[in-house]
């Protein structure tokens, strides 16, 4: 203990063993974690799969009677929807707080960032979303462009514009390009987080993961400059994975959900739904952390400080989402004008309104108002049940938002001038055991693809814990020690 000019009494710190066989031991722990395949693992993946057979059979069923029905049409948007706000989002909990330099993400920010795999399975939707998406009035696809197209605009349309009638400016086009953009940098964002673990699967793996190392991890050994070529990479990938996500929340949200309801005009929904999706984001990862530590072996890596971290932005993301919703309906409420006031009998006030009471429980008041309380924040148990609670409330909030749109989508348009809903649905259509089939198949099927990936992939980073030797430090707080995070000194 030492005293400084103040005779303020300072603790000395306690560097714990960094050294070259404790970084080894580490990795040694987590590549025999991860070579470890239990019973438990092959009977939920078996599951999922079966899950995911449905899933196949549902689509297969809606092809034989059609996709003509616009209300049937929003459960299947509603799964793709939900797809991309859980899946896609996730990997922020790794970039975000990876840029704010926070190392209690260090052990999840794998699982988060091998959630953009299940990005190729959106893509696998958005694919027949495009193919037999059906028109609305006079030809017309959306209301971003009226009228029969001429034979000029086919000749003009590019490769992207599939099921005909679409012209080259299509924002079908623009959300095309984003997503196959959105999961590109997921994959660039991916390997370069992989790399340095692919150089250990290459020297110290065994049988198909270490050719799968070789093929991968390329001239990888370490050097200094490979180190600083890779921060500086997974920066930049990271930065502008925000930016895309953003862009392609904005065209889910404006292309097949607002543009169909007469009179739905709000700037900030876009914001709302990219917000939402952070939101989803995190809750997705808390849950898989929640797996890990329970089922997978990683519970000693896996620790409070995890659960804290989440459950505090899981509870700053509720409040946002509330005051993004409070705003909007704002605008709505004291405009009284006549086509705002029937958006809001059809989202709000309408047939959806215990609906969007459940949702309104689920994603805003059970987080705010019980993750206030430090010991739940701090608990195993209680972040998880909360996130689970919020994944519902969010999927329940896209098939409310995703059905009552394509409910009313071609209806009362009078004119480009006029657009007002004339007449609000009294019900809720009633999904076929086909959407069923299609919405709890391709959810099965993203968690799938996850699973599968951790067999291919170590799900916690084995360079980033060996990094973690190097910040670690105890110091002497009254009558405990406690551990302490910092820069190498």
């Amino acid at each position: 203990m030492v005293t400084d000019p103040g005779d303020r009494v300072v603790e000395s710190y306690v560097e714990t063993d960094n050294s070259v066989e404790t970084r080894k031991a580490v990795s040694d722990g987590l590549l025999g974690v991860h070579n470890v395949t239990s019973n438990r693992f092959w009977q939920f993946a078996a599951l999922f799969g079966i899950m995911f057979i449905f899933g196949i059979v549902g689509f297969v069923m809606r092809l034989s009677s059609g996709f003509d029905d616009k209300a049937a049409w929003g459960y299947y948007v509603a799964v793709f929807a939900f797809l991309m706000t859980t899946s896609s989002a996730a990997p922020m909990v790794a970039i975000a707080p990876r840029i704010a330099n926070s190392h209690w993400r260090r052990p999840i920010s794998r699982a988060a960032e091998i959630w953009t795999l299940a990005g190729c399975l959106n893509l696998i939707l958005y694919i027949p979303l495009i193919w037999l998406l059906p028109s609305l009035e006079n030809g017309r696809r959306s209301l971003w462009f009226y009228g029969q197209q001429t034979a000029q605009d086919m000749d003009s349309c590019w490769v992207f514009c599939w099921g005909g009638g679409v012209p080259a400016y299509s924002p079908h086009i623009w959300a095309t390009l984003a997503i196959i953009g959105l999961i590109l940098l997921g994959f660039a964002l991916l390997w370069l987080s992989i790399l340095p673990d692919l150089a250990v699967l290459r020297d110290h793996g065994e049988g198909w993961k270490k050719k799968w190392g070789r093929k991968l991890a390329l001239g990888w050994r370490g050097t200094s400059a490979q180190w600083n070529w890779q921060h500086h990479r997974m920066g930049v990938v990271g930065a502008f994975y925000f930016m895309m996500l953003v862009f392609v929340h904005f065209f889910i949200s404006v292309e097949f959900l607002m543009v169909h309801v007469p009179g739905w005009i709000d700037s900030l929904y876009p914001i709302t739904h990219a917000h939402n999706a952070l939101q989803a984001g995190v809750a997705t990862v808390m849950l898989t952390m929640f797996f890990l530590r329970q089922f997978g072996g990683y519970k000693e890596y896996i620790g409070l400080d995890q659960f804290w971290g989440l459950g505090k932005l899981l509870l700053a993301l509720s409040l946002l989402w509330f005051w993004f919703w409070f705003s909007s309906f704002n605008v709505f409420w004291y405009g009284k004008k006549p086509s705002e006031q029937a958006v809001l009998e059809l989202l709000v006030k309408g047939p959806y309104l215990y609906l969007f009471i459940t949702i309104f429980i689920l994603v805003f008041i059970l987080p705010w108002f019980t993750m206030i309380w430090n010991p739940v924040r701090r608990s195993v148990w209680g972040p998880p049940i909360l996130a689970a609670s919020v994944l519902l409330g969010t999927l329940l909030d896209r098939i409310r938002l995703y059905v009552a749109s394509w409910d009313v989508a071609g209806k009362n348009m009078v004119s480009q001038l006029e657009m007002e809903m004339h007449e609000v649905p009294t019900k809720i259509p009633s999904p076929e055991y086909a959407d069923i089939f299609i919405m709890v198949g391709f959810i099965g099927g993203s968690i799938l693809t996850f699973m599968l990936a951790t067999r291919l992939i170590p799900v916690v980073n084995l360079w980033e814990q060996k990094e973690m030797l190097l910040y670690k430090a105890e110091v002497q707080f009254h009558r405990t020690k406690v551990m302490v995070m910092g820069k190498p000194r």
